[in-house]
């Protein structure tokens, strides 16, 4: 399957991320599929959750930072997130002994940047709602010849991601009927949808950080409102969705959602009574998106949980309440 950007030219394949699956395996953990019951319907949760680094973001930053030169390699890696792509970077430049610059907000969590700065990677901090990220990392680019690495707007990248859906149909033995999947950026979604595009495909945001919603919505992208709500679901504050992960979502006809703080509390409450997963706010978005009664629940789904990078105080709060 080949996906195209909005100009024409291809961007990435279904075989590029078969290659990346290929390339890095044993470098990244094979996380389980595990069978669940949602409203009296059999799904599968894939826990990314239990990835290295506890995200999927490991997968797309070991792929594209496996396919830099020597030179580049010399001149180090910048990257910008709020911090599970910062540590999945942090960790594979860790591996790769490539210096690593990791562009973060000021609000992100403690343990996401502890857990980023533990890997031996350099924080610039920056005021999401004043600064701009990339302008912070195109400036030290060219200041330090720090190659770039975006946490969904790349080609590597996607692919990368997307090898979580090569493990879905290898561990199911077959495609799954529907996938629900968490989405920032949108690059572990395109991914998946590249990986199994015989699937059906749900996205799911936190409500008013749908940038991906309104644009599939519009048929054109558009960035999250400035005065954009405050969001515990911290890992899909994503500006503005880029054109190539908007164009395959586009091109599989996704099914886009939404939901708020409470419902993806109410997930991650469900994600540990059940199955003893410990799950940050983003990661439990498609969880959420199920158990709230907006996706109808059916046999043979697969639910997405992204990430488990939580504080640990916030965890017990929200598994506390009734």
């Amino acid at each position: 399957m080949k996906i195209k950007h909005l100009d024409g030219a291809a961007i990435v394949t279904r075989d590029d991320v078969v290659a990346a699956s290929e390339r890095i395996s044993g470098l990244v953990e094979r996380t389980p599929l595990i069978e669940s019951e949602v409203g009296g319907a059999r799904v599968w949760l894939k826990c990314e959750c239990l990835q290295t680094g506890g995200a999927f973001k490991l997968r797309g930053a070991t792929n594209r930072l496996l396919q830099l030169s020597a030179e580049e390699r010399e001149r180090g890696v910048v990257a910008f997130s709020s911090g599970n792509h910062a540590r999945g970077v942090a960790i594979a430049a860790r591996r790769l002994a490539i210096r690593a610059v990791i562009v973060m907000p000021s609000d992100a969590p403690q343990v996401k940047v502890d857990g980023t700065r533990a890997e031996g990677a350099e924080i610039v901090f920056y005021d999401r709602r004043t600064e701009s990220r990339e302008a912070i990392a195109a400036r030290i680019s060219r200041e330090t010849g720090a190659i770039v690495v975006p946490s969904f707007d790349d080609p590597a990248i996607v692919a990368g991601q997307g090898t979580a859906g090569v493990e879905i149909v290898d561990q199911l033995g077959r495609s799954p009927r529907r996938i629900v999947i968490p989405c920032g950026g949108g690059g572990l979604a395109s991914g998946i949808a590249l990986a199994i595009p015989d699937a059906e495909i749900v996205v799911v945001e936190p409500q008013g950080w749908d940038d991906m919603k309104r644009s599939l919505e519009l048929g054109e992208i558009v960035p999250v409102a400035p005065d954009a709500p405050d969001t515990v679901l911290d890992a899909l504050q994503t500006p503005q969705v880029s054109p190539i992960t908007y164009g395959i979502l586009r091109e599989r006809r996704a099914t886009p959602l939404s939901v708020t703080d409470d419902e993806a509390a109410e997930a991650m409450r469900f994600a540990w009574q059940r199955h003893e997963l410990v799950v940050e706010p983003g990661g439990a978005a498609a969880l959420a998106a199920l158990l709230a009664g907006k996706v109808p629940p059916r046999d043979d789904t697969v639910v997405v949980i992204s990430g488990g990078n939580v504080d640990p105080a916030l965890h017990a709060r929200i598994v506390a309440a009734a």
